[in-house]
């Protein structure tokens, strides 16, 4: 049995996509060749790796397992060829990085922007998702670096953690609504309303389901997003009211009413992750540092 590395990276090409087209497209071969070397590794090995259907492709089992060794493998020879290049300096490579919807304080573009300054033959990437799948595709080397929040189920198992800011929690409300005027509310006042929130797996719904349940209530939520600005579009619009991050709500935008949230005040995280054993190439390397640098001073609230 021999796999060669083509295969793998088509086949793991073909599990982001979900499409023979579209992976063929990213992996800069024909369609056609790329389906006949996924057939010849399901030959080779004698398991269907592939569900083919009309309308979409998935991985089988066996398929997912292979695909899972095969990232880190992959990983770890880019890994390899970086570290070689890095001798020279870092001149060129690949940075692929995790970001949250919503980062406050943290200005993923000026990032960029330096970054690309410094390194303009290096390639970036942005993917953007909740904290929880941004930790699961690093442990899975789809992403180099993610900067996300830190929730229940991240804690560490695996990552690295470079916390970056500290940032305040309050509550948004629309401008007529009855608490509007006041300048604290604790959240229980808000117990009986609709409540628009980000959606499961982001640190900012977990904050609130587990603040909720400390003062004895089950948030209700009418509108999901995960996006800060429709947030707050939905909230002036008087369809509910939010937790929002101070600095999102500072921003400019629909009119709202900002109130600091008390019993209890709630903070979230904005952190730096990789995975723990993960060799990171010059490239990622430099703007992990370049990241540390710009936050060094700690919480910035």
């Amino acid at each position: 049995m021999s796999m060669e590395l083509r295969q793998l990276r088509y086949l793991v090409a073909l599990a982001d996509e979900c499409h023979f087209t579209r992976a063929a497209a990213r992996e800069h071969v024909a369609q056609p060749a790329l389906s006949q070397q996924i057939r010849r590794l399901e030959a080779e090995l004698g398991l269907p790796l592939v569900q083919r259907t009309t309308r979409r492709v998935a991985m089988t089992e066996a398929g997912e397992a292979l695909v899972a060794r095969a990232r880190r493998a992959l990983a770890e020879l880019d890994a390899a060829r970086d570290e070689l290049d890095g001798f020279a300096g870092v001149q060129a490579g690949h940075v692929s990085i995790g970001a949250l919807h919503t980062m406050g304080p943290v200005d993923l573009g000026s990032l960029l922007a330096s970054f690309h300054e410094r390194y303009q033959a290096v390639e970036l990437t942005v993917r953007e998702q909740s904290s929880d799948e941004l930790a699961a595709m690093l442990r899975d080397d789809e992403i180099d670096l993610a900067l996300l929040s830190v929730t229940e189920r991240i804690h560490s198992r695996g990552l690295t953690l470079h916390p970056l800011i500290t940032e305040e929690l309050v509550a948004v409300l629309p401008p007529t609504h009855r608490l509007a005027r006041r300048r604290r509310v604790p959240l229980v006042e808000l117990a009986q309303e609709p409540f628009i929130s980000f959606r499961e797996g982001s640190r900012l719904r977990e904050l609130l389901v587990t603040a909720a349940a400390t003062v004895g209530f089950q948030p209700r939520i009418a509108f999901e997003s995960n996006e800060s600005r429709n947030i707050r579009s939905l909230v002036s619009r008087g369809l509910g009211v939010a937790i929002l991050p101070r600095s999102d709500a500072d921003d400019p935008g629909p009119p709202i009413a900002v109130a600091a949230l008390v019993e209890p005040s709630l903070t979230r995280d904005v952190t730096l992750a990789s995975r723990s054993q993960r060799r990171h190439s010059p490239a990622a390397e430099a703007f992990l540092t370049l990241t540390r640098d710009a936050f060094a001073g700690g919480d910035q609230r």
